[in-house]
């Protein structure tokens, strides 16, 4: 029986192994975690993280062939396959603070590996790492192998939170990259057997150790591109009366170019974007090449300009102040159908609201009032840090609270701000929202999810992203 382990129970771990323990009844699959709170979700009714059909594939096989453990070192020593999936956030201090990934997690990751390893292992790197990280947790594994060989592979994960059992059913491939050498080969083979049993062979890639892990960073700066372009486009509509999403339309339809990731939005969010953006740059810098580096930092610009964009509309909107005034705050996920709220544009636009003394009333579904605080109270890249190294769940911030309905988060306030497109906030009853808010009442889309003509027909003072502008707002130009 091949047994898998994978250390590191978050976003990437637990999904992608539950899928392949259901996949491969014959293949016992172990996930590990230091963390014993995380594992104990894992165990519960209460999975740590929410994800729709993943409380599914997890009762069908937990107990099985599917195992959540704190006993790292037993798991790991007996395991063929070693999956890490653990942190790699962004450098706070040093040598590439702000940019260069911090290796930390995976370095005492490998050293753990070689120290405990009995047998022949296959190593695969699963969290997203800067380019040559196979080199160094290869030199880690050999010169501490004690007559032990170690196969590295790098087996990059392309999920989208909130579809990520849906991409692990049918994902568009799987990367595969290893040494071009006979052991590596035959690990690739190995590997590429476990997802054979779901996954057609032709979209099963294999490729170069570096190529494999350069394409995770390149598609998701390719990715946050186009919405950095969109973006950028939509400043340009708000200034010349066009419509971005009748621009994006016509795009696009142009086969070459594609309709997704075109969606013009307050900005992008989640835990990789900007961290592998930030990386591709650092690599650049490290390797000579600063042309690119700032081509591709520009991405995080535009996001940045967008957010602080939002920020300024909104307070310009409302007599240039929104001192004292309650804004409602729909949303705190980076986007819907997740819970999770890393980099989410929510946080640095209520940063800015609140930096103009506003009092904020925020509602998500599936964010917890402990998150949002802690968010709020974080200084940039502390998120990707394990919960002991964050700074503790503030008391309270007098100036925000959390509620959990959006018609009590509504009331009494002078505008709202839309910031994750849960299908919910389509559907609200906005008539009855106007009647509950100060007057004049604004709403501010920050998805583009709401019917603007039938909200100007109540009586709302509507802003949406690259869309026409409201005569109100046209008197009231952004600040600079």
């Amino acid at each position: 029986m091949v047994k898998i382990c994978c250390i590191g129970a978050g976003y990437v771990g637990g999904p992608t192994m539950a899928v392949i323990a259901l996949k491969c009844p014959e293949i016992e699959v172990v996930v590990v975690d230091i963390a014993a709170p995380r594992i104990n979700a894992w165990n519960s009714d209460h999975l740590p993280i929410y994800e729709p059909g993943l409380d599914d594939v997890v009762k069908q096989c937990r107990g099985k062939n599917l195992f959540f453990s704190t006993d790292v070192e037993k798991h790991v020593a007996e395991a063929d396959i070693v999956f890490v999936s653990v942190n790699t956030p962004t450098k706070t201090q040093g040598l590439g603070a702000g940019k260069a990934a911090d290796l930390t997690y995976w370095e005492s990751a490998a050293r753990m590996i070689a120290d405990v390893s009995k047998s022949d292992k296959i190593v695969v790197e699963k969290s997203t790492v800067p380019v040559k990280t196979a080199e160094a947790i290869e030199r880690i594994l050999t010169h501490n192998r004690k007559g032990i060989n170690f196969t590295i592979l790098s087996n990059p994960e392309f999920l989208a939170e909130g579809t990520a059992i849906a991409d692990l059913f049918k994902p568009d491939r799987v990367l595969i990259g290893g040494r071009e050498t006979p052991e590596g080969q035959k690990a690739i083979h190995s590997l590429k057997s476990v997802y054979a049993h779901w996954v057609p062979e032709d979209r099963i890639l294999c490729t170069n150790l570096w190529s494999a892990e350069l394409s995770k960073l390149a598609a998701n700066a390719f990715l946050a591109q186009r919405i950095s372009s969109v973006n950028a486009m939509s400043a340009l509509c708000e200034a010349t009366g066009a419509d971005v999403s009748q621009v994006s339309h016509s795009i696009g339809t142009d086969s070459r170019i594609g309709p997704k990731f075109l969606n013009a939005s307050v900005g992008f969010g989640g835990s990789c974007f900007q961290k592998d953006i930030l990386n591709l740059v650092y690599i650049c810098e490290c390797n000579g090449l600063p042309e690119v580096a700032n081509y591709w930092k520009q991405v995080i610009k535009v996001n940045d300009y967008q957010k602080m964009r939002f920020v300024n509309r909104v307070v310009s909107s409302m007599f240039n102040t929104v001192s004292g005034k309650k804004i409602a705050v729909l949303g705190f996920a980076f986007k819907k159908d997740t819970g999770d709220t890393r980099e989410t544009p929510a946080i640095d636009v209520c940063k800015g609201l609140l930096g103009d003394k506003a009092k904020l009333s925020i509602y998500d579904p599936q964010v917890t009032e402990d998150q949002i605080m802690r968010d709020l109270a974080m200084k940039k890249f502390d998120w990707d840090h394990p919960a002991h190294l964050q700074p503790l769940s503030p008391t309270s911030n007098k100036q925000v609270s959390v509620v959990w309905d959006a018609y009590e988060a509504i009331k009494d306030a002078h505008g709202i701000c839309v910031m994750t497109e849960w299908d919910e906030f389509k559907n609200l009853d906005y008539q009855k929202v106007y009647d509950s808010m100060q007057k004049p009442a604004f709403i501010f889309d920050g998805r583009n999810v709401v019917d603007v003509n039938k909200l100007r027909e109540i009586g709302f003072i509507v802003y949406s992203i690259g869309k026409p502008l409201d005569s109100w707002l046209k008197d009231m130009p952004a600040v600079a």
